[in-house]
């Protein structure tokens, strides 16, 4: 039997959180794996070629994503990276929107155009980029639940026209995932609102790294060939009912 070559993937934020997990569930299933994150982790693996980059400057995002597209030959790209920077409307900023607009649309899209060619001469190619639940409605997410919307655009636009060229372009959003710096920096450990929105939740609990890091790895892997252009809830059954987040 002939030996299966090894995948190459970008993932962004991927030095802590949810992209860590995602970072290790493909090192597991024997991808090697660019990581792209602000910081550097703490500890290094063969496995895994960390780039420090700050995805909010969009010079700084295409230096990174020539350096990637002359390095690798990337079939398989997670831009997990994000920020939420809550505010109700009356607090919010046209400059808070351009930020996000950037990290979240902005970057996805340079580092999508460097991952293209090679993604193209395979035949084959993975794309997911994470959306929110926030996309539904969230009270003090106006910036970040308008520009997690804007993924599913991209999403649905690049299915169209990546499909010829047998790549596929789905996204993951995630309901509220303890454990998460990004999680935290909105309700501190501890706080008592955290029991009360487990409880707010159809099954009864947050979510986990690991449970978002399982639907993006069905996205990347040749079982999901036929599925391009989806948006999957990973949220313990917000998306269809309500919880107080």
């Amino acid at each position: 039997m002939a030996h299966k070559q090894a995948r190459t993937a970008l993932v962004t934020g991927g030095a802590a959180g949810i992209g860590a997990e995602i970072v290790c569930t493909l090192i597991n299933d024997g991808c090697h794996v660019v990581s792209i994150d602000r910081d550097r982790p703490a500890v290094a693996d063969p496995n895994r070629t960390d780039i420090v980059c700050d995805l909010f400057d969009p010079a700084a995002t295409a230096d990174v994503a020539a350096e990637i597209s002359n390095r690798f030959a990337i079939t398989q790209f997670v831009h997990n990276a994000g920020v939420i920077l809550p505010n109700l409307v009356e607090s919010t900023s046209a400059a808070d929107l351009m930020r996000l607009a950037q990290l979240h649309l902005g970057a996805a899209i340079t580092l999508v155009q460097a991952t293209l060619p090679a993604m193209k001469a395979a035949g084959t190619g993975r794309i997911v980029l994470m959306s929110s639940r926030a996309i539904l409605g969230a009270p003090t997410r106006t910036v970040y639940a308008a520009t997690k919307a804007g993924v599913l655009g991209l999403v649905r636009t690049w299915a169209l026209e990546l499909a010829p060229h047998g790549i596929t372009v789905n996204s993951v959003a995630p309901g509220p995932v303890g454990g998460t710096d990004m999680f935290h920096s909105v309700m501190p450990k501890g706080d008592p609102r955290i029991a009360a929105m487990a409880a707010g939740i159809p099954m009864k609990r947050l979510g986990t790294p690991e449970d978002v890091a399982n639907a993006v790895r069905f996205f990347l892997s040749d079982a999901s060939g036929f599925v391009t252009g989806q948006n999957l809830y990973v949220c313990g059954g917000v998306s269809v009912g309500q919880a107080a987040l």
